[in-house]
């Protein structure tokens, strides 16, 4: 099966990220819970896995999936990408940050040629990957600039909240500077989009946070509100899409406004993630919208300090495999499979 066929199985790309931190074993953790429908190909060592199982007592059988590209299920199934140094866990190592990059590149290598139908990636450490004389400032913005993409839109899904970000990484004195019309043009409708295409929303309701508190308060607490946002929000709700908006930031998040609404767009980092994050962590999915390819991730980080004790939860990454199914599916036509509770 190069490509995805109606009613096949959704085989997706894992990264399991850091070595060192609690990627790999997250993988070993949860590997035998797919088979038949979701079927995951994990794109890492095959040593450092084996190394995991054993370290947490889990027995594994490996298949090279790499050899014939056929899934069997109850094994942990594997595309080889060789460490470039002995790993030792919650040790980070710059050497090994050519693997990760690597693991990334053939993972999406193979969702770019229909071969697998979206990629679920685990945690990174920003700062080796650097160190190591890569700039990275996430997988967001790399996966944009590898696909050429040139605006995409990083959102966070939970059981009960969509959230997307007009902006993604960058320091908090730099985001004002970074939201124009332009860009919170772009960033409404990817997210509409998207809400359309890959989660089967017909007509999205999308909630728009204001920057400053009390969303500027008439300019008063800044002048974005009036500058930037409204204006674009005015001329988009025109063409007919379903806005709301600017609202304050502190009750964009209240019961009755969540329960009108299908996303909420904020304008910064930890103005939504904060939100998430606190609603259940670890239980959240980050899907990258705009790209070429579906891609999933968990919302946590590597967690060196949980690294080879067995009590890292694998929750955020079954979640992310089964969010990234769900969406494969819907954006190849099957809408019947979607389950918006795994979004």
């Amino acid at each position: 099966m190069s490509r995805y066929e109606a009613n096949h199985p959704v085989r997706l790309a894992v990264t399991p990220g850091e070595p060192a931190g609690i990627g790999p074993e997250l993988c070993v953790q949860s590997y035998n819970e797919f088979f038949g429908e979701i079927q995951p190909i994990y794109f890492a060592d095959p040593d450092l896995l084996c190394e995991r199982a054993r370290l947490l007592g889990i027995d594994i059988t490996l298949n090279d999936w790499s050899a014939s590209e056929e899934f069997v299920s109850g094994k942990l199934n594997f595309f080889p990408i060789p460490l470039r140094s002995p790993c030792k866990v919650a040790r980070l190592d710059a050497a090994n940050a050519p693997y990760v990059m690597e693991s990334l590149r053939s993972a999406l290598t193979h969702c770019e040629s229909g071969k697998l139908q979206a990629m679920v990636t685990g945690p990174v450490n920003k700062a080796v990957i650097n160190d190591a004389g890569t700039p990275f400032s996430g997988h967001t913005e790399w996966l944009a600039e590898e696909t050429g993409t040139r605006d995409v839109v990083m959102m966070f899904v939970s059981d009960s909240l969509k959230v997307a970000l007009a902006t993604t990484h960058l320091p908090l004195r730099a985001v004002p500077d970074a939201i124009n019309q332009q860009s919170l043009t772009q960033a409404i409708q990817i997210t509409i989009e998207e809400l359309k295409t890959k989660f089967g929303i017909d007509e999205p309701r999308l909630l728009v946070c204001g920057l400053n508190p009390h969303a500027g308060e008439g300019g008063h607490l800044g002048t974005e509100e009036d500058e930037v946002i409204i204006p674009v929000l005015t001329k988009l709700s025109k063409t007919g899409l379903h806005i709301e908006g600017p609202v304050p930031a502190d009750t964009a998040f209240t019961k009755h406004r969540l329960g009108t609404t299908d996303a909420v767009l904020v304008m910064y980092h930890d103005q939504g993630l904060t939100v998430v994050k606190h609603q259940g962590f670890g239980e959240a999915v980050n899907v990258t919208l705009g790209l070429p390819i579906i891609r999933t991730s968990v919302d946590h980080g590597t967690a060196l300090d949980l690294a080879g004790s067995g009590k890292g939860d694998s929750k955020s990454l079954r979640g992310a495999i089964e969010c990234a199914a769900n969406l494969a599916r819907v954006f190849h036509g099957d809408r019947e499979m979607f389950v918006p509770e795994a979004s």
